[in-house]
């Protein structure tokens, strides 16, 4: 008998869960759901086409999971959404004919998703630059080199050439940029400053979070430094540095260390939103080298409102 071959589809990389003691004994079809945030009945049609493997064979929805188990599984890629320009305000810090620095307002999300198919900051740059932007992310994140998350404000870079855009990704990869944030962060920090060095990944149960992780982890360090605390000890106001450029980086290395950032929705709690929108943190500060004049460049943009009225609200005066 000649063994079928698994249909797994060559579009997209395949993600690899080893399936823990909290996992085991479980359904595929109802793990899956679960660590793949998507509906059981969508997971049942993908073993059923064959994209989900057990042990790298076709796995079967009925199959239980057992502590160990390789459960290797591909999401189809989504329908691809075009951005169009859109006649947006953002606030352009520098520019010239390589490249932008941009101060991202809190809320705005960076390039169009599912949900948020336009009123991005991408749509804002098309209609800005004419059009003219790198094309190595494709056409949902023409220039977009590094992203923020919708809640977090502050700066970002966006290349307007390929040249500019591999040259700066090449130092994003090497952790050669400069990039420091103000976060209020809840408690008392017994330490002025410190280090957190921990490897995150996917969370095991909730594909939608990251998570403190030795399982399909990369690297991550976080260093931060006190500027203030609140009278009653209830929260902290830090400047962290990244040393890598993790997915929720600092949301995850704060919440790990039992100090989330207030107003986080995902990583914090409802105790400490602090009447705010999402976290309470900004990209203040950014230096690089220009990857195509060879000169250092670095900019720091004000505090935005949130901020400071958070600081005001909870009695730090901020440096």
């Amino acid at each position: 008998m000649t063994e079928q071959t698994p249909n797994m589809t060559e579009q997209t990389e395949p993600e690899t869960l080893t399936v823990s003691e909290e996992l085991a004994g479980r359904r595929l079809d109802v793990l899956l759901s679960e660590c793949a945030g998507i509906s059981r009945a969508r997971a049942q049609q993908l073993i059923a086409d064959g994209e989900v493997l057990l042990n790298g064979k076709p796995a079967k929805k009925k199959d239980l999971a057992a502590a160990g188990d390789l459960l290797t599984y591909q999401l189809p890629d989504p329908e691809e959404i075009e951005a169009l320009p859109q006649d947006l305000p953002i606030e352009i810090v520098y520019e010239d004919d390589h490249l932008l620095v941009v101060n991202k307002p809190q809320g705005m999300v960076v390039h169009p998703a599912p949900g948020n198919p336009d009123g991005t900051l991408v749509n804002a740059l098309l209609f800005h630059c004419k059009g003219r932007l790198s094309s190595i992310n494709g056409k949902i994140r023409p220039g977009i080199v590094h992203r923020i998350d919708k809640d977090t404000a502050g700066l970002l870079i966006v290349a307007k050439t390929d040249e500019a855009h591999a040259g700066l990704a090449s130092q994003i990869a090497v952790h050669s940029f400069v990039r420091k944030y103000e976060a209020v962060c809840v408690g008392h920090f017994k330490e002025p400053e410190g280090i957190v060095d921990a490897p995150i990944g996917r969370h095991q149960t909730d594909r939608k979070k990251m998570a403190v992780t030795s399982t399909n982890s990369k690297p991550a360090r976080t260093r931060y430094r006190v500027l203030g605390e609140s009278s009653d000890g209830g929260y902290s106001h830090l400047e962290l540095t990244l040393e890598t450029g993790r997915t929720h980086q600092i949301r995850v290395h704060m919440a790990y260390i039992g100090h989330p950032v207030a107003g986080d929705p995902v990583y914090g709690s409802e105790r400490h939103k602090l009447g705010l929108q999402g976290q309470c943190l900004f990209a203040k500060y950014i230096s690089f080298t220009h990857p195509v004049t060879g000169e250092v460049l670095a900019f720091e943009a004000d505090r935005p409102r949130f901020l400071t009225d958070t600081l005001k609200k909870i009695g730090i005066r901020g440096e």
